[in-house]
């Protein structure tokens, strides 16, 4: 109902509303003030001090169009206590006849120092009329778009309002008992109290959003998507998937053959992915660990129990190096026990893919590792039981919903086992990933030594080359990673095959070769099969090698144009070195001038080796939106709340959520539609 009141304004005005992602009466009411002016109180023009913000009222004794030093407007206006100057860089004809001399004006704007004397530019202005009276609350200040004047959207807001209100949309969901345990105010009153804020209320407490009743907005907005989550968490245990028992002997074999021993972090992970594959709903579990933790033993294994049951497996990487990396590997482990390891992806050539999908479909090959290429069409399963996703974050929901639904028995679903390197801060697990159960390998190998980091100017080459060709000689090798294959004139970035050109010249006595994004699946093969068995000692790349790479024997990297790159992206890089004896050095080279920003990325990474550590400064540096990439594309991101700032009102969400669900369903949902609408089912991917 509220919204038919909404579509029943002007198709111009809706659509601008639109741009600012309102679309009905309730979204007006939550279109909350960016900040607030004071116009309750008049001061004096001798008040008038630089940097404050003030509301003066004056009679204008001079009015002059000034040309030089560029057109503007300027205003000599008078009180009984001094003189103040307006400044007007952007004017109309009809303000130089309507603020004539002898105009009284009421003005609010911040004071600063000009040439004559203390001044405002640009300060928002109001001719006085008889009487008029000062405002009783403060005024709020609200996101606008072109061609939306602030006092067109109050109008609307308080309009929004009032309909709601009559029609009690703005009535208590939250249950009684919920509330008086939460020390909040209501929620018709909080959003009173924001829109048209009390004269005496303490600003700071309003713009740094701690206010109770902003306190509430925020704690309702969390409520809602936590609920949505948590909603989704348990109707997935409503849900049919195969009951895959443990295979502790089969496990074992694979166990004793490693050249290697599980940490106490892998033998715990392993156990919790091993009890939810016992159960009859679908896992949905989220494995993070820092690079080179050991996630990949970890989902042998748990691909090992879906195999001894007689199910097939299917593991899914974003790049087809890693996709190949992980076939080598798996392969190596699993072929010996007497498994069928098979290989998908999109540059294959027809014959062998055409091989590859008659035995999928048939159940012949038991593992089947692959890109993209896995949730085609064409590809069948013949019994499907686990999908294993490696780097997660780089898939589209609906590309991991595509391969879930491969299955042969529509009343059953597959478990999933989603992985990631690029740590996921507790804060935004509590928030985004409350729908997922989430294991953590907080603990590298024994032995693995943390990389050592150096930040160099591009301006000292010379002395990064000498390094390379030291390196090189005594036996080791290394990477040269560089940002772009081609020359951009808008980056200027020193390209791949420039780099590769330059550095066969420097090192004539050294195998180096080039590897990059575009060039075929056995060409990227062939290159990294010769620097895994040592035969090319340099090898120049693109990020390309970011993930899956691992040649124990390299210890150097080179990154250039380090400032140009994400967080994740140069710790994921650095992971691919130190896999060895050696200590890797990692060589950071960046060219001025830095941004704040990349001056900021390049402290941290720095300074820090821990990847956890490392993903909480990046999302305190970018925020959750740009932090999530494809996991969420379509969800609503949090408009209000915090994440870091508001974890209190987070953690009381999740347990209300709970409380709510079990308790009172109904109340439940109307919050979630109340805040969510028709977007809820975005959550649930």
């Amino acid at each position: 109902m509220a919204a038919q009141s909404f579509s029943s304004l002007d198709k111009a005005l809706r659509k601008k509303l639109e741009k600012l992602g309102l679309f009905s009466d309730f979204d007006l009411v939550l279109h909350l003030p960016l900040r607030y002016e004071d116009e309750t109180q008049l001061s004096s023009i001798s008040e008038a001090a630089p940097g404050n913000t003030i509301q003066i009222e004056g009679v204008i004794t001079e009015q002059e169009v000034l040309i030089s030093p560029r057109r503007q407007l300027v205003y000599r206006v008078s009180d009984d206590s001094g003189v103040l100057y307006l400044r007007f860089l952007n004017f109309y004809a009809s303000q130089i006849t309507a603020w004539s001399p002898g105009t009284r004006l009421r003005i609010l704007g911040e004071v600063r120092a000009g040439f004559h004397g203390m001044e405002m530019v640009h300060p928002k202005c109001r001719v006085v009329r008889d009487n008029m009276a000062l405002a009783t609350a403060l005024t709020p200040v609200y996101p606008v778009t072109a061609g939306l004047p602030q006092r067109t959207l109050i109008r609307l807001i308080t309009q929004a309002f009032e309909r709601l209100r009559r029609k009690q949309f703005l009535r208590e969901i939250l249950p009684e008992t919920i509330l008086s345990a939460c020390p909040l105010p209501a929620f018709e009153e909080s959003l009173s109290l924001l829109h048209c804020p009390p004269s005496d209320i303490s600003m700071e407490s309003l713009q740094q959003r701690s206010h109770p009743a902003w306190q509430r907005i925020k704690f309702d907005e969390l409520l809602a998507q936590q609920i949505s989550l948590r909603c989704h968490y348990h109707q997935r245990r409503n849900q049919q998937a195969p009951t895959l028992s443990q295979q502790v002997s089969l496990q074992q074999v694979l166990l004793g053959v490693l050249p290697f021993s599980l940490t106490e972090a892998q033998h715990k992970v392993v156990a919790e992915i091993s009890t939810d594959l016992a159960q009859p709903y679908p896992m949905q579990r989220l494995l993070q660990g820092d690079v080179g933790s050991g996630k990949t033993v970890v989902a042998a294994l748990a691909a090992l129990q879906a195999i001894g049951n007689g199910y097939q497996v299917a593991v899914m990487a974003p790049t087809e190096i890693l996709a190949e990396q992980h076939f080598r590997k798996l392969s190596g482990w699993l072929v010996p026990l007497g498994i069928e390891v098979g290989w998908l992806s999109g540059s294959q050539k027809k014959s062998l893919r055409s091989q590859e999908l008659a035995k999928t479909a048939s159940g012949a090959t038991m593992l089947i590792i692959g890109t993209h290429a896995l949730f085609q069409e064409a590809v069948q399963f013949k019994q499907l039981g686990l999908v294993i996703i490696d780097e997660q974050h780089r898939f589209g929901v609906g590309q991991r919903l595509a391969l879930r639904m491969k299955r042969e028995d529509e009343s059953s679903l597959p478990h999933q086992l989603m992985m990631s390197a690029t740590p996921i801060p507790r804060t935004l697990s509590m928030s985004y990933f409350a729908d997922l159960d989430v294991s953590v390998i907080n603990q590298l190998p024994p032995g693995r030594l943390p990389v050592a980091t150096r930040l160099i100017d591009n301006n000292r080459r010379e002395e990064i080359i000498a390094r390379i060709r030291e390196a090189c000689l005594a036996g080791r090798q290394a990477y040269w990673v560089c940002p772009l294959i081609e020359e951009s004139e808008v980056l200027q970035l020193k390209t791949a095959v420039e780099t590769y050109e330059t550095l066969s010249q420097i090192f004539p006595e050294l195998s180096i070769a080039l590897i990059h994004g575009r060039l075929g699946s056995d060409e990227k093969s062939a290159i990294m099969a010769k620097f895994s068995q040592g035969a090319v000692q340099l090898l120049v790349a693109t990020t390309v090698i970011e993930v899956g790479v691992d040649v124990p024997n390299a210890s150097l990297m080179v990154i250039e144009h380090a400032e140009r790159m994400g967080l994740s992206q140069l710790h994921q890089l650095r992971g691919r070195i130190g896999r060895g004896s050696a200590t890797g050095i990692c060589i950071l080279m960046y060219q001025r001038p830095l941004s704040v920003v990349a001056r900021k990325r390049l402290q941290i990474i720095f300074e820090h080796n821990d990847g956890f550590e490392i993903a909480r400064q990046d999302l305190l540096l970018r925020g959750p939106g740009e932090f999530l990439g494809t996991r969420q594309s379509g969800v609503p991101l949090l408009r209000f709340a915090d994440l870091e700032e508001d974890i209190d009102l987070l953690e009381m969400a999740r347990n209300v959520a709970e409380e709510i669900l079990r308790d009172y369903p109904n109340e439940a949902q109307h919050h979630v539609q109340r805040w969510l609408g028709n977007r809820e089912d975005y959550l649930r991917a």
